[in-house]
């Protein structure tokens, strides 16, 4: 369950530091990167976060 919180965290982190990279560069080469990136770290957290460390 705290591998899931920190993980949760360290994602919300990477959220907020995009967020202000992409609000004060706003150019739309990156704002594409920045969603690109937003959307695999989530799928990744998605995919990664219900598994148990056994099964590795």
């Amino acid at each position: 369950m705290t591998d899931r919180i920190m993980a949760l965290v360290a994602y919300l982190f990477l959220l907020g530091f995009l967020v202000v990279l992409a609000v004060g560069v706003p150019h739309i080469d990156l704002i594409l990167v920045v969603i690109i990136t937003l959307v695999l770290a989530g799928w990744d957290f998605w995919k990664h976060s219900g598994k148990s460390d056994s099964k590795l």
